[in-house]
């Protein structure tokens, strides 16, 4: 029963009073250093370096609960830095992830030919959404009456193709 009450963590779940929109904060970094923010996305790249992770995330909206959108319009990329190392291969492309940090700065980066500013979010709290390709096929094949549309009629009024 633990598995079914599992969720996000609680810093992930609860939204961020007055959170910041990614296009609002592009216009003016540095007035919303130190803001906090609950954004999430899709990952796009992973960068370890010495002694962080940088994950490039297209920002997409977010459920109440925390959970990035699959679909829809993104605002943009930022760039959310962890103090440890993360595998490349657990947050791997395509990825869901939500983040909870502060706006700690801004970066310059290419994104292919273009230059691109990427507002960069001290991360506090995250969570790696897993997708559901993952569950188990069902045990059973439903029944074979779930299939008949005349099931719930006595035989009288069985009037179908298939029992002619």
């Amino acid at each position: 029963m633990a598995g079914c009450a599992s969720g996000p963590p609680e810093p992930i779940s609860r939204a961020v009073h007055d959170n910041p929109s990614l296009t609002r904060v592009r216009l003016d970094i540095e007035a919303f250093v130190g803001t906090d923010v609950r954004w999430g996305g899709m990952v796009s790249k992973v960068e370890n370096k010495a002694d962080r992770t940088w994950i490039e995330i297209v920002k997409m909206p977010l459920r109440s609960n925390g959970k990035p959108e699959s679909a829809g319009s993104s605002e943009g990329r930022f760039i959310a830095s962890f103090d440890r190392f993360l595998d490349p291969v657990v947050y791997e492309l395509g990825s869901r992830l939500t983040v909870v940090g502060r706006i700690d700065g801004s970066v310059r980066r290419p994104i292919g030919d273009h230059d691109y500013l990427f507002p960069i979010v001290a991360v506090d709290g995250s969570y790696l959404w897993q997708p559901l390709d993952h569950l188990p096929p069902p045990a059973y094949p439903p029944p074979w009456w779930y299939y008949d549309p005349w099931y719930p009629y006595p035989w009288p009024y069985y009037r179908h193709p298939r029992y002619y």
